[in-house]
């Protein structure tokens, strides 16, 4: 899929019919990407529903009809994987977030970890969230997708080991790992959860907390990553071995 990608509410239009894309989408499409008649493109609702579009004809500044062409749902990703980041300081969370789309992860829990040197709250963690959830969109238009990841609110520790205790394979980056990730039986359906620590690492009592609600510790190789770059990596280490990325 190669043609551009914009996000739409509904995508209720049938094959052989017209849809109107105005509004920033719209802008977007006609004085970014300067579209014109002939031209394809793609609409989604991002998630999962998509359609191939062409461009009919461009009015003003950010209206652009398009004939659809064709309609189609892909089905949900088997088996998902969902990345449980710290949050980092900085941008590196933004980084985190548009390189984890990218790559394919189908799901992101914001980890408010106790050695994390941000912490969202009251307005602060709405707009950090906000901007996460914006990039997960962006970045999932620019890599070419259709269903892009859910970001989750901000948990804590406890809502974490919650929904850990409910993967089918549960997995915590550490480095008193004794097996590499590399090396661990994947499940072919469900749903597999990463967990990625703060710069300072996850601490004992955390550790202690997700091992007693199911999670191993894992890990990813012989080289430290960031924690902006560990999820990346270590998701499409993941998509390769089950067979997503093929």
């Amino acid at each position: 899929m190669t043609a551009p990608v914009f996000v739409v509410e509904r995508l209720d239009a049938a094959p052989g019919g017209r849809y109107v894309l105005d509004g920033p989408e719209g802008r977007h499409a006609v004085s970014v990407k300067r579209l014109r008649s002939g031209e394809d493109v793609v609409l989604t609702d991002g998630a999962g529903r998509w359609a191939e579009c062409v461009v009919l004809e461009a009015e003003g500044k950010d209206r652009l009809t398009v004939r659809v062409d064709s309609v189609a749902e892909e089905p949900a990703p088997r088996p998902r994987i969902t990345v449980v980041q710290a949050l980092p300081k900085g941008d590196r969370g933004e980084l985190a977030v548009e390189t984890m789309t990218e790559v394919g992860v189908d799901g992101i829990v914001p980890w408010s970890a106790s050695r994390c040197i941000t912490q969202w709250k009251g307005e602060r963690g709405l707009k950090a969230l906000g901007k996460w959830r914006a990039t997960a969109r962006e970045a999932g238009k620019q890599s070419r997708r259709v269903r892009f990841p859910e970001v989750a609110d901000a948990a804590t520790s406890k809502q974490v080991a919650a929904l850990l205790a409910k993967a089918d394979l549960a997995a915590v980056l550490h480095e008193s790992g004794t097996e590499p990730l590399a090396a661990a039986e994947l499940p072919t359906e469900g749903e597999i959860m990463l967990v990625v620590g703060p710069e300072g690492g996850v601490s004992p009592e955390e550790l202690a907390l997700f091992e007693e609600a199911g999670a191993r510790p894992y890990v990813l190789g012989p080289t430290v990553l960031r924690t902006s770059t560990a999820g990346t990596a270590a998701a499409a280490l993941l998509l390769g071995r089950t067979g997503r990325w093929g």
